[in-house]
């Protein structure tokens, strides 16, 4: 791990540098996301893609949005994948980023396609969305629909720590287009083969207010399928 030393104080600089700017935006505050992914494969094509994210306007305090998502993968390959699925959304609605002044609920169904690429040793992510959203927004209820488009890029730094970026962008189906854009850096490590933590920082950009966020991710891929055909053959039988 010596070897590793010279990359910490460019990233703790990076880090500290972005928490100062990012005081002075938004909320005034520095807010926080705690987030959790599982991809779980159950068969040899077919996968589910489960998530949790608690989102604070502060740290870990002062609740912004709770997402509660889930999907079912489809493998076409090992770089290309495509997803169905369903997220519900609550969000804490006395803040400028959504247009009311109650919570607000969603119900959101969304299909997605993944491609993966490789460049030397930098890992590139495509990830394009389109999704339906129900909204109930207290005073009103509206069906809206949302294009996004994900480009996300790895460099491992040993067969540990690696660095996360991505930038997405959100694009409204009906008036005002743009919605919002989100730019990440992230410093990740990873603990085993299904395993990973990653500790980054986020920018989020409306058309009307910009959101700074630190955020932990766990990332817990077990392979499931030894379970399932388990299941599939049923138990066996004892000798007699």
């Amino acid at each position: 791990m010596k070897h590793l030393k010279k990359y910490f104080p460019p990233i703790i600089f990076l880090m500290a540098t972005l928490a100062i700017q990012a005081q002075e935006t938004g909320e005034n505050k520095l807010g926080s996301w705690f987030m959790y992914f599982g991809t779980n494969k159950i068969a040899e094509k077919w996968s589910v893609h489960t998530e949790i994210q608690q989102r604070y306007y502060q740290q870990a305090k002062n609740f912004n949005q709770l997402l509660l998502r889930t999907g079912l993968n489809y493998h076409l390959s090992g770089n290309a994948i495509a997803t169905m699925g369903y997220a519900y959304i609550t969000t804490d609605g006395t803040f400028e980023d959504i247009e009311t002044e109650t919570d607000a609920r969603e119900h959101r169904i969304f299909g997605q396609f993944i491609l993966k690429d490789r460049v030397g040793k930098l890992a590139f992510e495509h990830r394009y969305r389109l999704e339906q959203r129900f909204l109930d927004l207290g005073t009103r209820n509206s069906t809206e629909y949302r294009a996004r488009y994900r480009i996300q890029i790895t460099l491992p730094l040993s067969k540990v720590l690696f660095l996360n970026f991505y930038d997405e962008i959100f694009l409204n189906l009906q008036d005002n287009p743009f919605g919002q854009n989100r730019l990440y850096g992230a410093l990740g490590i990873k603990i085993n083969t299904a395993l990973s933590i990653q500790a980054g920082y986020l920018k989020n950009h409306f058309a009307k207010a910009h959101f700074d966020r630190l955020q932990l991710g766990v990332f817990y891929n077990p392979d499931l399928r030894g379970i399932f055909q388990k299941k599939a053959n049923g138990t066996p039988r004892a000798k007699l």
